[in-house]
């Protein structure tokens, strides 16, 4: 993982995630708060996992987040909202075990949103997130 600090603010560049395919970084915190940009299903090589199956891109998704929460010291449960983008809005009702199996009883509010397509044509899905966390030492 690499952090680069300006005052107030932290960039984080997770180790096991893909690089970006623009000017971005994996997230931004500020303060008690981090920013968690749109994760794909994409493993660290860059190679889709899941195929043309939105839950297994989902549970991929998921786990490329608890990389991003693990290098920030959170979980979960420190989730306060996801912003999750499907191209096909009938994948819901899939994806939705895959959520709980890694939200458990924690509910983060919850945003979701058809679109035409993602920046690769092979992803089904993508989700952002915004996270709480305690405050720096």
């Amino acid at each position: 993982m690499t952090k680069k600090r300006s005052p107030g603010r932290e960039e984080f560049r997770v180790a096991g995630l893909p690089a970006p395919l623009s000017h971005y970084t994996d997230a931004v915190r500020h303060g008690d708060i981090l920013f968690v940009s749109g994760l794909t299903a994409h493993d660290a090589d860059g190679r889709l996992v899941g195929g043309a199956d939105a839950a297994a891109q989902t549970r991929q998704i998921l786990t490329n987040l608890k990389k991003v929460l693990d290098a920030a010291s959170a979980s979960f449960a420190d989730v306060l909202k996801v912003t999750v983008f499907l191209t096909d809005i009938n994948d819901r009702a899939a994806i939705n075990p895959v959520r709980q199996e890694f939200f458990g009883a924690s509910r983060p509010a919850s945003t979701l949103i058809e679109v035409s397509r993602l920046a690769l044509p092979e992803m089904k899905v993508e989700i952002e997130a915004v996270v709480g966390l305690p405050p720096q030492a």
